[in-house]
């Protein structure tokens, strides 16, 4: 087995541990707080929120820093750093006693969460252009299936050994990924290109800023992730307002994962179609196909219609990850691709930090099932966007940053 497809069977297996145990913690993290002493149920919702949300806050603004690191030495470095400290901050998850501890391990745990995008990245610079949609594709395949089962599974370990247990557990497991990619990973060294340009930081954002396809791109990838999120926080009410079970909280995870399952069984083939007819006319139809299935849930009478239309959702948004991610990675000069990458995936936790603060506000105003109109709306908008941006003449990335370090040191 040569190094390039070694490389990619590791960091799959490797994104399936970690997505699939960080997720594991989900569940139950209310229900952990509440055990740190007498709350009222509005104190613990409150910092629920905060625990759950500062992670993505400081990995928002960590990851254009690890993408940075990694231009200058390699990104296996970044992942060994990020899995170990992933497993660290879990394993002592499980020994607080104060909520505020346990939300400052989070805020620690969001400076070193970077792994799965930096896999992305790494496995991304050294695939052949013609086939990054497909290759991401498939990689993003491992994280979406640790993340359908990982929920389900930390459940039943709490449920079995109990929350600290579970915490242990966890943090053994990204362990052992992380020692996967310490033994097994090769990594082919960049070589230094004579002469090459060294952009700042600031050089950089002004340039995405003013290149109309890369700023609309990272757009995109944030508003992926607001119409995927805005409504997690809602699903187990609108579940509730579909069907009288007493199994709401099964059936709302059965729900949520469906998008799952759809993402899972049409990441690849929406990246190598991609490879084949241009990423572009694949993101403009798959945010047509995501506005179209994400509308009709607003209308649905029975729970297998909610159901059957979050599996379609799935599907369309299950390729504008690759597809983003491609694209980036086309545009980017060599030298700047772990940075550029590393933009994109704060974009991507900024959609999160976003989406359910943005579901919460739309549905408190107008109710729950507006949340599908308006997310259904930034979809919409996006195409349009899209639209009009591929009608303009194409801009070259390195001519737009040479222009923009030109202004600046003028």
């Amino acid at each position: 087995m040569d190094n390039q497809k070694r490389n990619f069977y590791i960091m799959w297996i490797s994104n399936f541990l970690v997505a699939g145990t960080a997720t594991m913690i989900m569940p139950f993290l209310s229900l952990y707080i509440n055990t740190m002493g007498d709350f009222s149920d509005s104190y613990v919702q409150k910092w629920s929120g905060f625990i759950f949300g500062i992670t993505f806050v400081s990995a928002f603004l960590m990851s254009p820093i690890w993408g940075r690191i990694a231009d200058r030495f390699g990104y296996k470095p970044i992942l060994i750093i990020t899995g170990f400290g992933i497993s660290i901050s879990i394993f002592l998850m499980g020994f607080v006693h104060s909520v505020e501890t346990l939300f400052l391990l989070r805020l620690f745990m969001g400076v070193v969460t970077g792994f799965i995008p930096t896999s992305l990245a790494f496995i991304s610079s050294q695939t052949a252009k013609e086939v990054a949609g497909k290759t991401l594709g498939t990689l993003q395949m491992g994280s979406v299936s640790g993340t359908l089962f990982g929920p389900v599974i930390g459940g039943l370990l709490a449920d079995s050994f109990g929350f600290q247990y579970t915490f242990v557990i966890t943090s053994v497991v990204i362990a052992i990924a992380a020692l996967l990619v310490l033994f097994g990973i090769k990594e082919t060294k960049k070589v230094p290109v004579v002469g090459a340009h060294v952009y700042s930081r600031k050089t950089v954002l002004s340039g995405i800023i003013h290149h109309r396809l890369v700023f609309n791109i990272m757009i995109i990838t944030a508003l992926i992730q607001i119409g995927n999120f805005s409504i997690q926080p809602l699903l187990s009410l609108y579940v509730s307002s579909l069907t009288d079970s007493s199994q709401i909280a099964l059936l709302a995870g059965v729900t949520f994962s469906a998008a799952g399952v759809g993402n899972l069984l049409f990441a690849r083939k929406w990246g190598h179609l991609g490879d084949t007819i241009g990423y572009e006319k694949v993101l403009s139809m798959l945010l047509i196909l995501a506005f179209l299935f994400i509308i009709p849930q607003a209308f649905v009478t029975e729970l297998w219609q909610l159901i059957g239309l979050r599996l379609l959702f799935g599907i369309a948004v299950g390729g504008l990850i690759p597809v983003t991610t491609a694209l980036v990675r086309r545009e980017s000069p060599i030298e700047i691709q772990g940075e550029m990458l590393g933009y994109n995936t704060s974009f991507r936790f900024f959609g999160n930090i976003v989406g359910p603060m943005f579901g919460g506000l739309v549905s408190g105003f107008i109710g729950i099932s507006s949340v599908f109109y308006v997310t259904g709306v930034l979809f919409l908008v996006s195409y349009l966007v899209l639209t009009f941006i591929r009608r303009k003449p194409q801009q070259d990335f390195e001519k737009v940053l040479l222009n923009e370090e030109a202004h600046q040191q003028a």
